[in-house]
């Protein structure tokens, strides 16, 4: 099946003009799969770490319609990137988006990481809920340490270490 032409839209974090509008429909794609699908709860989904993050948002065209998003930051120490908020609405799963959002994420962080003189390879953090461990792990990721509750749900921490 022939994917919808999309884009794809890298929305960095502060300072940048018109961000806002951006990142609320990065924040809506996260309400419908997390809150409304998946009932998570509201003050959980929208954090501190989303103000500064780099968020990627994947749109249909030309209607500009937000069907998937993905952010990334670095840890506050700098020894890690976190990958989080994942997210492609239901109907548009099938067409392998979350697979590009990831990809899309690992080459900012490649991108990021040289900026920053960083060098070796550079672990990228996710906290994967445990029915998806395959998808991440078909990216690369690896499981690392016990399964754990976040936010009401079963998750398990994995690792990438990519090459810079």
């Amino acid at each position: 099946m022939d994917a919808p032409k999309h884009e794809l839209i890298t929305v960095p974090g502060v300072g940048e003009a018109g961000r806002d509008e951006l990142r609320q429909q990065c924040y809506d794609v996260r309400i419908a799969v997390f809150i409304d699908e998946q009932g998570f709860p509201l003050d959980v989904e929208i954090d501190e770490a989303d103000e500064t993050a780099t968020h990627f948002l994947l749109r249909l065209v030309p209607a500009l319609t937000p069907v998937g998003t993905i952010r990334a930051y670095r840890s506050k120490d700098g020894s890690y990137y976190k990958l989080s908020r994942l997210a492609v609405l239901k109907d548009y799963r099938k067409y392998g988006w979350g697979r590009e959002l990831v990809l899309a994420l690992h080459n900012w962080v490649v991108q990021d990481a040289t900026s920053q003189g960083l060098s070796g390879p550079v672990p990228v953090v996710c906290h994967s809920q445990i029915p998806v461990k395959r998808f991440y792990a078909k990216l690369g990721y690896v499981e690392e340490g016990a399964e754990f509750d976040e936010d009401g749900a079963p998750h398990q921490k994995m690792v990438a270490r990519l090459s810079i």
